[in-house]
């Protein structure tokens, strides 16, 4: 029907066929979102952790597929990054320390209470919180949450992944760059700002085949990525959710290149692309267009072997991960 169809017109069939039978209606994003904050709102109240909803789901996008994906925020445990301070009694508190460490992870040296120290690793006369013990302490059989994939404790029927991390209030000096780096209007100072003031996470994971992997820890802006999605038009949304789509159902069909992208990244493109290009032209007649725009990113990085984390762009997410035969295979 659309072969001798002008690009503007295919790109509004395609915007409306995406609301009608995948990613939903502006409305129903907000409904879902709105739903998430009410669930949030409820399980503050919990005494020892906060929920947030992170992935697809906490981002609006109820696809096919998607697991719900769960961050639970330990409330008597807290990170400090270089400010020195002093704590309350009941308050266990970890300082970063990120020398040797590769950017965009870091490991939490243990600054207060002892009793923590079960859940430590020592390590030139210094306690450090072992991610992988952290971890462990989590597992629940009777609760079916038996299995540790990545930072996350998964049900056995691998539909929600809970991962138990730790809060800083503060933003951190590796991100420091992102706060001045931006001259476009995207994202606005506000919404800067309340990510600045939201703090980071840090989740239990490190660098795989690191020597201290362990005891290393991602560093996560999760909460700061929801908050940069609700500000998408719904195109950019439409627009992420393409390159999720042609990720699960095109090229992780391939056996030879099903672990080598993530969903993580196809964010980060569109993230740094929405910094280049202003909002004017994310409009539902440009929607093959602002696709093909960060699909060739996506293929630029393959390339390259180049996908730069959005807010510490030291940290290469491809780095000795895409390359050789497999990069050449994924080209294809």
């Amino acid at each position: 029907l659309y072969l001798d169809a002008d690009t503007n017109t295919v790109s509004l069939a395609l915007h409306r066929y995406l609301c009608k039978n995948i990613v939903g209606t502006e409305n129903q994003i907000k409904t879902t979102r709105l739903l998430n904050a009410v669930r949030e709102d409820v399980t503050s109240t919990y005494k020892f952790r906060v929920t947030i909803t992170s992935g697809s789901f906490g981002e609006g996008l109820d696809m096919r597929g998607s697991d719900l994906d769960m961050m639970l925020v330990a409330k008597f445990r807290e990170v400090y990054a270089e400010k020195k301070i002093r704590p309350p009694p009941n308050i266990t508190y970890y300082r970063m320390e990120s020398d040797d460490v590769k950017a965009g992870f870091t490991q939490l040296l243990l600054e207060t209470n002892e009793n923590d120290y079960s859940f430590c690793e020592e390590f030139n006369g210094k306690h450090f919180l072992s991610n992988k013990l952290f971890k462990q302490s989590f597992l629940c059989s009777e609760r079916n949450f038996d299995n540790i994939h990545g930072p996350c404790i998964t049900d056995s029927h691998g539909i929600v992944d809970n991962c138990f991390c730790l809060h800083c209030k503060t933003w951190i000096s590796q991100a420091s760059q992102w706060i001045t780096r931006s001259c476009n209007s995207w994202p606005s100072y506000n919404v800067k700002q309340s990510i600045i003031k939201h703090g980071v996470l840090f989740v239990p994971i490190g660098v795989r085949g690191s020597p201290k992997e362990d005891l290393e820890w991602r560093i996560s802006f999760s909460v700061g990525e929801k908050m940069l999605i609700s500000t998408f038009t719904h195109t950019q949304l439409l627009c992420y959710a393409l390159l999720k789509i042609i990720l699960k159902d095109v090229i992780a069909t391939y056996s030879e290149c099903s672990d080598l992208l993530c969903s993580y990244f196809m964010k980060t493109i569109i993230f740094w692309i929405s910094e280049e290009l202003p909002e004017s032209v994310w409009k539902p007649e440009n929607l093959i267009p602002c696709f093909m725009h960060c699909f060739s990113r996506l293929i630029y990085c393959v390339k390259y072997s180049a996908c730069l984390h959005y807010f510490i762009p030291e940290n290469n997410m491809f780095e000795n991960k895409i390359e050789g035969r497999a990069r050449e295979i994924l080209l294809d």
